[in-house]
C-alpha cells in the first residue's frame, strides 16, 4: 500500500482526487485538513502549523500539497498560505524521509502572457483574431499574474531547490480551470478548462510516477481547442491523456 498524505483533502480537487485513488485500490490515504474529514485519517491543523505538518508527513510515502490561499494579491493571505505553508511541507516532507511531493500549482503562474497576443485573444474569446499557429506556453516558462501566481512560482522553485539538494522528488502541476458543476463559467474558461477526470487523472499519474523522476513541472488542461498550454511535455513524461474538453459545453453549465 502507497501511504499517501493529501493537504486539503476537503476541497473540490481533494476530493476528486481522493475518489480516483479510492477506486483504483493500493493506497493508504490520509488528511491533513482545517476541517474534519471522515473516513480517513486526518490531521486537523492549519497548513502554516509546522509541527502539525511535520506530524502528518511521518510513515508517508507521497504528499499531494493541494491546500492553499486563494486571494490573489492579499500578500499576508499568501505568506501564510502559499509560502510558509508549502515550505512547511517540504521541509516536513524532507525530514519524515518522505519520497515525493506532487505539488498543486497553478496557471496562474504563466497567466500573464495573456497580456499579450496571441493570448490576449485567445482568453477574451476573439478567436478571428488568432493565428491557426499558437506558440505553445511551456512549462519552462514564468509570467505570474497576481501575488498568488507569484508565490506558486516560488513553491515551484522552492520545490526545485529540495529536488536538488535533499533528493526529494518533487513534481509541480500548473492546474488550469477547474469548476464545481464541471462546465464554463466564463470565455476564458475555454482555453484553461480542466475537467474532473482530467485534474484526477494528471495527479494520480504524479503520485504513481517512476522513482527515477526527481523534479518536473506540467502544465494541465482538457484537450481543449483554444489551449495555449502545452500538454505535449505531460503526454511524454507522465502519460497523460486529457479525455475531456471544453468545445461543446454551454457557457454557464
Amino acid at each position: 500500500m502507497t501511504k499517501v498524505l493529501i493537504t486539503g483533502m476537503s476541497g473540490l480537487i481533494g476530493g476528486l482526487l481522493r475518489e480516483r485513488l479510492e477506486k483504483a485500490g493500493g493506497y493508504e490515504l490520509s488528511a491533513l485538513n482545517r476541517s474534519e474529514v471522515t473516513g480517513v485519517e486526518c490531521f486537523r491543523a492549519d497548513i502554516a502549523d509546522f509541527d502539525a505538518v511535520r506530524a502528518a508527513c511521518e510513515g508517508k510515502d507521497v504528499v499531494v500539497h493541494l491546500a492553499a490561499y486563494l486571494g490573489s494579491d492579499d500578500f499576508e493571505g499568501q505568506l501564510r498560505g502559499n509560502i510558509i505553508g508549502t515550505y512547511n511541507v517540504l521541509e516536513g516532507a524532507r525530514l519524515a524521509d518522505v519520497k515525493r511531493v506532487v505539488f498543486a500549482s497553478s496557471g496562474n503562474a504563466i497567466r500573464g502572457f495573456e497580456l499579450v497576443e496571441p493570448y490576449r485573444s485567445i482568453a477574451a474569446g476573439e478567436y478571428d483574431k488568432v493565428p491557426e499557429d499558437i506558440p505553445m506556453i511551456t512549462h519552462e516558462m514564468i509570467r505570474p499574474q497576481g501575488i498568488y501566481g507569484a508565490a506558486k512560482v516560488f513553491g515551484e522553485a522552492l520545490g526545485r531547490y529540495y529536488s536538488d539538494y535533499f533528493d526529494l522528488s518533487v513534481l509541480c502541476v500548473r492546474i488550469g480551470r477547474v469548476t464545481k458543476d464541471n462546465g464554463l463559467g466564463a470565455e476564458r474558461d475555454r482555453s484553461i478548462y480542466l475537467s474532473h477526470d482530467d485534474v484526477a487523472q494528471i495527479l494520480h499519474l504524479c503520485v504513481d510516477a517512476p522513482d527515477s523522476l526527481r523534479y518536473d513541472v506540467f502544465l494541465a488542461t482538457s484537450n481543449n481547442k483554444w489551449t495555449y498550454r502545452d500538454l505535449e511535455h505531460p503526454r511524454a513524461v507522465l502519460g497523460y491523456e486529457p479525455k475531456d474538453s471544453a468545445d461543446n459545453l454551454p457557457l454557464g453549465g
